[in-house]
């Protein structure tokens, strides 16, 4: 018997500060790449409800007609309700499909997700491939449940959460994502601000991160290790998403680029590739990694790196200490100076919002953003993501004063500082915003700027739809 998979990108509305973007579901089409390669007897499609433009309803639809077997979904804290009502949606067409959802927010809530959402059948925690395909496998034999490990669900009307399961070790035996399943929507994936009219597609090139930063999920994700394809891998997977499928633009998301042999080697194997500011690609890293690595980023300018995003958060030493970030605030300097000597596009991110902030350090934190003066910076408030030390201690101390998810997405104030009400965090976000990029002089020098990316990034941030956004926020 063939077992129908169907993974739904559910209908949702993306972060307004990137302006007009659509990416495509990279790990969705992870997770089914892998089952296609391990499981026979399998049929498999992704229904993209962004790119296909699918409302509610052309959910329902689809599920109607496709009749899968199984239905899987993943999302961050701020889509949780809209994977819970993906699995809602396929239980009312039919009790009998199996929901499965997955990702960061569900992998830290599973216990709270499964008391609350009685539509959602198993969770699949941490690193999924190796779990879903198990699961499928113990689902279709009728096997016993409580032996497939990352796994939660279910049972008697209490909630079983079965050890944790081991880490892929070599990420290089992973199929290449199945963009195959979402070719008809290839030409529809862009980022308009950062790479204009290209055709915008991702790829993964490491997975976690070895530092602790305090607000960051990504580290206890992957159980605080950072594991890498090779640069051979890497390169071939770019290279793929080039020629075969037409990228224009590409996002290496990495949750931290580690420089060091790496970088070198990615640098020779995409040389070797031909790559260069004809196909531009952008990677996340950190500050003190680019200020000790000033010429592995010469190195990776040279085959097409021209846009970099970087982790400031603050320019108070104190509240880096508090945020265990490990960098320093000259790391930053640095970091920048040395992008822009490379003609890479710096892009760093602040966070107000911390508990000891006041309307003085938040001055001085828009301060030192003029200061810094890097091509753009997009501003957000400390978030207690679920997974994170910072939630831990809000929770445990009470701080939290909005537990909507649908509101955890860095710019809606989910609580109070000691000083500050949250309707004082979002008025101070929206002077972050007007600050350095709604002033006459700023905004006139940004979206006039000989740097395209600069004048696409200032004619969106410095507009009215951001601006306006933020202060209905207030």
């Amino acid at each position: 018997m063939t077992t129908r998979i169907l993974f739904v990108e559910p209908p949702k509305d993306y972060w307004f500060l990137m302006g007009e973007y659509l990416p495509p579901p990279t790990g969705l089409l992870a997770l089914a790449a892998y089952v296609e390669q391990q499981l026979k007897d399998v049929e498999i499609a992704v229904l993209d409800c962004q790119a296909e433009a699918k409302d509610w309803k052309d959910v329902e639809k689809h599920i109607a007609s496709y009749s899968p077997h199984l239905v899987a979904t993943s999302g961050f804290s701020c889509n949780a309700y809209r994977c819970a009502k993906v699995a809602e949606t396929a239980k009312n067409i039919d009790p009998d499909i199996v929901t499965v959802v997955g990702g960061q927010h569900f992998s830290s809530t599973d216990i709270e997700s499964l008391s609350s959402f009685p539509e959602i059948d198993f969770i699949v925690r941490g690193e999924g491939e190796r779990t879903l395909v198990e699961l499928i496998e113990t689902l279709r034999q009728t096997g016993d449940l409580g032996k497939v490990n990352g796994v939660s669900f279910r049972n008697d009307g209490n909630v079983v959460r079965n050890p944790p399961r081991d880490l892929i070790h070599d990420l290089d035996t992973l199929p290449f994502p199945a963009y195959h399943l979402v070719e008809r929507n290839l030409s529809k994936y862009h980022f308009t601000m950062m790479a204009g009219k290209k055709r915008y597609l991702i790829l993964e090139g490491s997975r976690g991160c070895w530092h602790r930063c305090s607000f960051c999920t990504q580290w206890r994700h992957w159980n605080g290790t950072w594991r890498t394809k090779s640069p051979k891998r890497i390169a071939m997977e770019m290279t793929h998403l080039r020629d075969d499928l037409g990228a224009g633009f590409i996002w290496l998301t990495d949750d931290n680029f580690e420089y060091g042999k790496r970088s070198e080697d990615l640098a020779q194997e995409l040389e070797a590739q031909g790559f260069d500011d004809s196909i531009p690609w952008f990677f996340q890293s950190r500050t003190d990694s680019i200020a000790k690595n000033p010429d592995k980023v010469a190195k990776l300018r040279k085959v097409g790196n021209i846009w970099q995003l970087i982790g400031v958060e603050n320019g108070s030493p104190q509240a880096l200490q508090d945020f265990k970030k490990g960098a320093s605030v000259n790391d930053a300097m640095e970091a920048v100076r040395i992008l822009k000597e490379n003609d890479i596009f710096a892009q760093a991110m602040m966070v107000i919002g911390s508990r000891k902030d006041d309307h003085a350090s938040i001055k001085a934190l828009r301060e030192f953003a003029l200061e810094l003066d890097p091509h753009m910076a997009i501003f957000s408030i400390l978030t207690p993501f679920p997974g994170t030390e910072v939630y831990q201690e809000a929770r445990m101390n009470g701080w939290i004063e909005d537990d909507n998810f649908g509101h955890y997405d860095m710019v809606h104030a989910i609580m109070a500082t000691e000083a500050l009400s949250r309707a004082e965090v979002q008025e101070e976000l929206l002077a972050c915003y007007k600050e350095f990029f709604g002033t006459p002089v700023k905004a006139l020098r940004g979206v006039f700027s000989s740097n395209e990316i600069k004048k696409r990034c200032f004619r969106h941030l410095a507009g009215k739809r951001v601006l306006g956004t933020l202060r209905q926020l207030i």
